[in-house]
């Protein structure tokens, strides 16, 4: 189930707010620039799919958004628990970070935690199957696919080199929660 939790940015124990409401989630995110939705395929899709079934299941909802946002590229990324690199891909995303471009994720299958540190405040966001984020450019953030990495993503980007992290040299995001193997 996706979640939100909002910390003070000094308090990492203890949440300000917690909901796995969807509506609530967008609005409590709305006002710092964060766009959160739910998409639902247009035909049934699985990971293991090859990216042009999985774009075509989505594509109403990738148009729209590509046309929206002016979009030059839009791929899918799967991630697998026994991916032999799985560590060092968790850890390339475990520090504060910003981008110069939106950074836009849309989860197909599996979950990733996004973490939000904006002004004194600390965005927790569980993303799950059929939820989309759009994370404004200079936010700083970190993003955390947990130690058994499991899910299938499409990226929106509006540079051609695709993510490229600018990195706070921070050490926040060791305060915060991690995700752990069931979700939490």
């Amino acid at each position: 189930m996706s979640r939100l939790r909002i910390f003070a940015e000094d308090q990492p124990a203890t949440p300000l707010l917690a909901t796995g409401d969807h509506e609530r989630i967008a609005a409590e995110l709305a006002p710092i620039g964060v766009g959160f939705e739910q998409w639902e395929a247009a035909a049934p899709v699985a990971p293991g799919d090859s990216p042009e079934t999985i774009l075509a299941a989505y594509r109403a909802d990738i148009d729209r958004l590509v046309a929206e946002r002016g979009f030059k590229s839009v791929d899918v990324v799967s991630i697998a628990p026994d991916n032999p690199k799985r560590e060092e891909m968790r850890a390339k995303f475990l520090d504060e970070h910003f981008h110069k471009e939106d950074e836009v994720r849309f989860f197909v299958a599996g979950s990733g935690l996004f973490t939000l540190h904006v002004g004194d405040r600390v965005y927790e966001l569980l993303c799950e199957a059929g939820d989309l984020v759009s994370v404004p450019d200079a936010t700083t953030h970190w993003f955390d696919m947990g130690p058994e990495p499991s899910f299938v993503a499409i990226r929106f980007f509006t540079e051609p080199d695709g993510w490229v992290g600018h990195f706070t040299g921070s050490d926040i995001a060791t305060r915060f929660p991690r995700l752990e193997p069931d979700g939490n």
